[in-house]
């Protein structure tokens, strides 16, 4: 089960619902992030379209993306709406989600090997990476990468760390991300092919003092793609560009003719 720090949403708040009860005035759902608690969906809430049949659109035990319109602390009662939801941010909130679930298989995995409950792996484990860094998933993707000081320096306990360091590496992956460009490169040379050689060699100099992988290949002479791929968007585009600044000073050096083509 997900466990959430605030024992009750915000208003405003996008949510994953799961429908348990479908009458003709709305829907009575439970929010999967705040341990089931239940809410209402009314009628009018649920498309902004005219719908004959409330079951043409929801029906129990499907999961919805709400959005959270009215809090009562003093009745304890929740309203969510449907319809209020944008396309952007329900494609958001499922992204969002599956890595909440991967987080939370995690948890109940590592707790029953520890004998603990899941709720003390939320408090204890996802809570605190949160505090430290915002999101317990990136962190726990930043510990694949750089160790368990991530977990150490969240303040999570060391009875965690170990059995936490050997499942996140079963189900969490790091999002590998590829960045490509097409140049020309063009000598009238007689050694104009040792030339392009040692122009496109060093491309890969740069690459190799990079945490990035790089192929160059023709895709038809004089044309030639260069892939880079890593994890990181912005050391990709950083590399990217070294790259290309130092073809283009052995260019010059070398007198072969390069240019980058316009995607």
């Amino acid at each position: 089960m997900i466990y959430n720090k605030n024992p009750i949403p915000t208003e405003g708040e996008i949510l994953i619902a799961t429908v348990k009860q479908v009458f003709d005035y709305g829907s009575y759902v439970t929010l999967d992030e705040y341990g089931n608690l239940q809410a209402f969906l009314p009628w009018s809430e649920i498309s902004s379209r005219w719908v004959k049949n409330i079951r043409d659109v929801i029906k129990e035990g499907r999961k919805i993306v709400v959005k959270v319109i009215r809090v009562d602390k003093r009745k304890g009662t929740i309203d969510v709406s449907l319809k209020k939801v944008t396309e952007d941010e329900k494609r958001k909130k499922m992204s969002q989600w599956k890595k909440i679930q991967k987080v939370d298989k995690i948890l109940e995995i590592v707790s029953q090997k520890i004998n603990k409950t899941e709720k003390e792996g939320w408090e204890q484990v996802a809570w605190k990476l949160e505090d430290k860094y915002g999101d317990a998933y990136d962190a726990l993707v930043k510990a694949v990468k750089e160790g368990d000081s991530i977990l150490k320096n969240a303040g999570v306990p060391e009875i965690w760390i170990k059995p936490l360091m050997e499942e996140i590496g079963k189900h969490i992956e790091e999002k590998r991300v590829k960045i490509s460009e097409v140049i020309t490169l063009r000598s009238s040379d007689p050694a104009g092919i040792e030339k392009i050689r040692k122009v496109l060699g060093a491309a890969v100099e740069i690459a190799e003092n990079a945490d990035v992988d790089i192929k160059i290949y023709t895709i038809g002479a004089p044309r030639y793609r260069i892939d880079i791929i890593g994890t990181d968007p912005k050391i990709l585009s950083k590399v990217m560009t070294e790259i290309l600044d130092n073809i283009r000073e052995i260019s010059k050096e070398e007198k072969v003719e390069f240019n980058v083509v316009r995607k």
